[in-house]
């Protein structure tokens, strides 16, 4: 059953990976860095040929995930080449996103096993139930954001401080050691704002007398001037600054400067009104209920509503910055969805509150279903690029621009299938000459008068009727726009038979795509 658990776990993860392997330009950075580690290597002649000189963007990153990730995908695809021989880039893409997918997974797995112990085996089964029935942790934990490098020891953190028989009054304070230096490297390497939880959870095993202040700061400062030095010597060799440390770079950008505000401010209240509604989905009220119910997910849940208020406090809000609190919500509502199970079922509270859980898990698949949907569709440029190296695989010398839309929305360097650098002991029987030109700011008219460039990936919008003139329409590649309800269905079962009308309850809710992207080739 244990091993079943996992199982599913991982599945979820890998689903969703198979299912939408392009990526957004939020994940870019990481994914790109991971790219060049594979393809170029480490070595210092070989820096100037990373993107991340190209494209720096607002602030710089740490270096740290992605080589870990690099390193890690490199079993992976040992593993993966004994099975089968890789021709395309994008299959790399798909693997690595596999590899981070699989640690995170391995951390909720570890996460699972602490609660099965601590709470029970049905608390352990809701667990893996809710999570996987959500949307944003499965679907995005297999994502290349800063975030889901930091979910993991995280995770990891929150499974030391729970792994205790049920009657245990505290954690081991070694645990607590390691848990306070798991979140310390994570705040200092991957993600600042983990400090606003870092700090609740310290208070909270001082204040329960797990640990002493001197151990508190012993641990601290170690664990902490390690991870300067380690993010410090790394970061300054790949971005070839000195001295440069990325989390405290984006804490001066984006809290002292308040630069953040720059991509939008939300009242104080989103997080708890909207952003935790949109990630636990119906396992909100199950987590609020376990905590009105059980002394220990009270203590629990104690530092991450901590968290969470204390980080309501910057402007710049969005549900990527929370997310290290699903996992602790969702132990709470496993709690109390397990509290309900174990109501007498000949009584009805017990089959009403049988009825409940069931109601909660099967809304949670619904949402997800819708989420999921709209999203495997959000990823136009991707699409795009991948549909382009198709069509045009038997042709050399192509010199393709692809346009802002799709360069955000999914064509990433592994998707420049035909052009160097390769993976060393790809099986590449395609062209290799060609250019991918990410030019950005160009309007049609210096597009058409650069002669060198013979295809393009264009922005539907950006189109006049006088493009035809000079270029050929050869797909276009449509996306998520939005959901259309249809409020007819009354009518339909008047109008038409039974049957008719229960297939237009089907039809309630369509999706609506509409046209993103046009690939384009230059006229003789």
């Amino acid at each position: 059953m244990s091993t079943t658990l996992d199982a599913i776990i991982f599945l979820a993860g890998w689903t969703y990976v198979s299912l939408a392997p392009y990526t957004k330009v939020e994940e870019s950075f990481n994914l790109h860095a991971t790219h060049d580690v594979l393809m170029y290597g480490v070595r210092s002649e070989t820096l100037q040929n990373y993107d991340h000189f190209v494209f720096p963007g607002a602030v710089p990153r740490t270096f740290i995930g992605s080589v870990l990730l690099a390193w890690l995908s490199q079993i992976f695809l040992r593993v993966f080449g004994l099975f089968s021989h890789f021709r395309d880039k994008m299959d790399v893409q798909i693997i690595v996103r596999l590899a981070l997918t699989s640690a995170n997974a391995f951390g909720l797995c570890m996460l699972r096993r602490a609660v099965s112990r601590r709470f029970g085996g049905p608390t352990s089964v809701l667990f893996v139930i809710l999570t996987c029935t959500q949307f944003h942790l499965p679907f995005w934990m297999g994502r290349t954001l800063p975030n889901m490098f930091a979910l993991f020891p995280a995770n990891v953190a929150l499974y030391l401080l729970i792994d205790r028989a049920p009657n245990s009054t505290r954690p081991s304070k070694a645990n607590v050691h390691r848990a306070i230096a798991l979140l310390t490297f994570a705040t200092v390497v991957f993600r600042a704002e983990l400090l606003l939880l870092l700090g609740p959870l310290v208070l909270q095993t001082l204040v329960r007398k797990y640990t002493t202040i001197s151990g508190v700061l012993r641990v601290g400062l170690l664990a902490g001037g390690l991870s300067v030095a380690a993010t410090v010597l790394i970061d300054s060799y790949f971005w070839q600054r000195w001295p440069l440390w990325p989390e405290l770079y984006g804490i001066y950008f984006n809290v002292v400067e308040g630069k953040s505000a720059e991509w939008g401010v939300s009242p104080r209240h989103a997080y708890f009104t909207s952003h935790l509604p949109k990630l636990l989905l119906s396992t909100l009220p199950l987590s609020v209920l376990g905590a009105i119910l059980e002394k220990r997910i009270r203590a629990l849940l104690i530092p991450y509503l901590a968290f969470v208020f204390l980080i309501s406090g910057l402007g710049h809000k969005e549900w990527r910055f929370i997310i290290y609190v699903v996992p602790a919500f969702n132990i709470a509502a496993a709690r109390a969805a397990s509290w309900l199970f174990s109501r007498p079922k000949n009584t009805l509270f017990g089959r009403l509150s049988f009825l409940a859980v069931a109601s909660f898990i099967a809304a949670n698949c619904f949402a997800t279903l819708l989420l999921a949907r709209a999203s495997f569709a959000n990823y136009p440029g991707g699409a795009a690029l991948f549909a382009f190296n198709q069509v045009f695989a038997s042709e050399q010398n192509v010199h393709v621009h692809i346009s802002n839309l799709a360069a955000q929305t999914g064509a990433s360097l592994f998707l420049h299938s035909n052009a160097p650098p390769f993976l060393p002991g790809l099986d590449v029987g395609h062209p290799t000459n060609w250019v991918y030109d990410k030019t950005e700011n160009m309007s049609i008219q210096a597009l058409t008068s650069s002669r060198e460039i013979t295809h393009l990936i264009a922005e539907i919008p950006s189109l006049s009727p006088s493009v035809t003139q000079y270029w050929t329409p050869v797909a276009v590649i449509d996306g998520f726009s939005g959901w259309r309800l249809h409020t007819d269905v009354v009518q339909a079962f008047k109008a038409t038979k039974v049957i008719d009308g229960l297939k237009a309850v089907g039809n309630v809710l369509e999706m609506v795509r509409s046209e993103k992207l046009v690939i384009l080739q230059r006229k003789a």
